[in-house]
């Protein structure tokens, strides 16, 4: 496709101006560091004496760190968190990611999200994961949990330009909640953008959402394998959810946009050859195609954008986020 490099330069410039709440399952990702000793006489495991350990704002708080560093904290959060150890930990990473956090209900209930990471090396070879440890709690939110968060959303929703609600099926997003924020953002003429991995379809008039390749064909009950098959799915989950929008994230391939009245525009990756660690750049996506879209930017080119997004934090390990000086460098380098 033809890339209008001024126009893409002159949308990216506007999209740290728009506010942006983010409603769904809050995470921390615990990064714990160390280098391989021996093997331990107790069990067959290794001895790593511990070097560091790295809080990442990971899950929906993930799209809410990307939002941050592109508006300069112009973010806020809505989800459950426990009243526990990780909760305090969760709490002073949002404050010094200069997100507000104040609107997060806590559920003495439940657990923190926290996925803990635990890697090791030895002086020649690179860092490598050896076991996730996973603190969260299954099952849907308590109907009194559920009533609070709805009451901070009804609170919090006017002050903001728009709403991304990030999915990652642990329990934060009842069907009550997605309907509720969905209405009420329709009724405030704000933007509604879909971070989900299933069930696609019950996410009813929304702006737009995001699925990626896999997700999209677990939705629409078919394996894609052509352009042709995209365009079906698009129209699929168009028809299914009447959003102004899909896109559809293709790794290496690119995105797909899904426009009514049959437009469709494929997107080509900008950077295939610098691919260090593709976590959470779905996130960042996510929050850079919302901040585009909430500036009043059409859904192709706030995919563009998200694509040179994703092409700066693939190049970095872990979770990452970007800035607009970096978006603008990366654009003259097209």
């Amino acid at each position: 496709m033809n890339i209008n490099k001024e126009k893409l330069i002159s949308c990216i410039k506007t999209i740290s101006r728009p506010r942006v709440l983010v409603v769904g399952d809050l995470a921390l990702d615990e990064m714990i560091y160390g280098d391989a000793e021996r093997i331990s006489r107790e069990a067959p495991v290794l001895i790593l004496q511990h070097t560091k350990t790295k809080l990442i704002l990971g899950g929906a708080s993930n799209a809410a760190h990307n939002v941050a560093t592109l508006n300069n904290g112009k973010v806020g959060v809505i989800g459950v968190s426990g009243d526990d150890y990780y909760s305090e930990l969760l709490f002073d990473t949002f404050n010094n990611a200069n997100i507000d956090c104040s609107q997060i209900v806590r559920d003495k209930s439940r657990k923190t999200i926290v996925k803990t990471r635990i890697s090791g090396s030895i002086t020649t070879s690179i860092t490598q994961q050896i076991v996730r440890v996973d603190r969260q709690s299954k099952g849907p939110i308590s109907s009194e949990t559920e009533e609070n968060i709805i009451r901070n959303i009804k609170k919090s929703l006017p002050d903001y330009d728009a709403v991304i609600l990030s999915n990652y099926h642990i329990g934060t997003l009842t069907d009550r909640i997605i309907s509720y924020t969905t209405e009420l953002a329709n009724q405030l003429g704000k933007i509604v953008v879909v971070d989900a991995q299933k069930d696609l379809d019950i996410y009813k008039n929304v702006t737009s959402m995001t699925p990626n390749l896999p997700d999209t064909e677990k939705s629409v009950g078919f394996k894609i394998e052509s352009e042709k098959d995209l365009k079906l799915a698009g129209a699929k989950l168009l028809n299914e959810t009447n959003a102004k929008a899909v896109l559809i994230t293709c790794g290496a391939d690119g995105m797909f946009v899904a426009e009514p009245h049959d437009e469709y525009t494929k997107i080509p990756v900008f950077n295939k050859s610098e691919v260090f660690d593709v976590t959470g750049a779905g996130d960042t996506v996510t929050a850079v195609y919302s901040l585009a879209l909430a500036a009043g930017i059409d859904p192709v080119y706030s995919a563009i954008i998200g694509n040179v997004a994703a092409s700066i934090v693939i190049r970095q390990f872990g979770c990452a986020t970007t800035t607009v000086e970096e978006l603008l460098s990366a654009v003259e380098k097209l």
